[in-house]
């Protein structure tokens, strides 16, 4: 097939992308160009590369049209993140292109209620927070494009994104890179909460497995929405003292009250955290497994595993002591 993939040098792209091409995909990506995919692969010579700014192309209204105009059999849009784009995006689509596969969130959800959260149940709380909102409202026009009849959709929803080359969502549900250094070194880590919150994590590869499984089965992935996850998920405390068995000791945790923790992080990193350990989410796969047969290659730990030591490796993460292999 023709797949057109929008942001397709991203997280979910780097591994995607050379997916396709495998495959025997005829493959275009477009981006703003800016930026390199993550991982090298030698599939990137035969992509085709068109160059487009989404937001300024979206308020002109011709974003759509470019997309269009490429004639491909299968779209699959990573970088959609406003209601409004889109729908600009299904109406130019519709009657012109097979099947349109949208990057939602497992933040289309609030916090949990019961565990694991499924699709379509009352597992979780309405969503909160525009990104969030926003991935919701995405989610639900879709499938109501599809079951009135329109474009064939399916929209994705990914965990916490992992994979060499950027940094992974801490134990503590940031990106503070204070807190890898504080775990490589046994130094008490202040913990806010109870320590018992969970995060669902996903490698970037298993999402791209993803993707290409749902444009391989169109008809039974149209009008459908998946939970993209690891098979399992990690607690904060859970978290921290696996993390700090890569450096060769036990986590040494500290709880404390959010008012305290907030006094002593920036504000970004402590709405960071609050945003992920109140939202505590743990998600199922059994509808991704059995509709569209994925089978995630990695827990949550090996995912960011490979991701710390790529930092590390790379000078752009400093550790107290070297990392160690972690078990299993």
């Amino acid at each position: 097939m023709k797949v057109t993939v929008i942001g397709g040098s991203g997280h979910i792209g780097s591994f995607l992308v050379p997916r396709l091409v495998r495959a025997g995909h005829d493959v275009t990506v477009i981006s703003r160009g800016s930026r390199k995919p993550y991982s090298e692969a030698p599939e990137w010579q035969d992509v085709h590369q068109v160059t487009a700014d989404r937001e300024a192309e979206d308020r002109d209204g011709t974003f759509g049209d470019r997309v269009a105009a490429l004639k491909p059999d299968a779209v699959v849009d990573l970088v959609c993140f406003t209601l409004e784009s889109a729908a600009s995006l299904v109406q130019s689509l519709r009657g012109e292109v097979g099947h349109l596969l949208h990057c939602g969130s497992v933040w289309r959800y609030g916090q949990s209620l019961k565990l694991p959260i499924r699709e379509g149940s009352d597992s979780a709380a309405e969503p909160f927070g525009e990104y969030g909102v926003q991935k919701n409202r995405i989610a639900l026009m879709l499938k109501e494009e599809t079951a009135r009849g329109g474009l064939a959709t399916t929209s994705l929803h990914p965990g916490h994104i992992v994979g060499p080359g950027w940094h992974p969502i801490g134990p503590l549900g940031n990106l503070d890179p204070a807190v890898w250094q504080t775990i490589s070194a046994g130094q008490p880590l202040r913990v806010p909460g109870s320590g018992a919150e969970l995060m669902h994590h996903v490698h970037a590869d298993d999402v791209a497995q993803a993707f290409e499984k749902a444009i391989a089965q169109r008809e039974a992935a149209a009008g459908e929405d998946f939970n993209i996850v690891a098979p399992t998920a990690l607690t904060v405390r859970g978290y921290a003292d696996i993390a700090a068995a890569w450096f060769g000791h036990a986590a040494v945790l500290e709880t404390v009250t959010w008012d305290r923790f907030r006094e002593d992080t920036t504000r970004d990193y402590a709405e960071s955290s609050w945003g992920h350990l109140y939202r505590s989410q743990c998600f199922s796969i059994e509808k991704a497994a059995s509709v569209l047969g994925y089978a995630p290659r990695y827990e949550p730990e090996q995912a960011i595993f490979e991701a710390v030591e790529w930092l590390v490796d790379h000078g752009q993460l400093h550790v107290a002591r070297p990392l160690g292999v972690p078990a299993g």
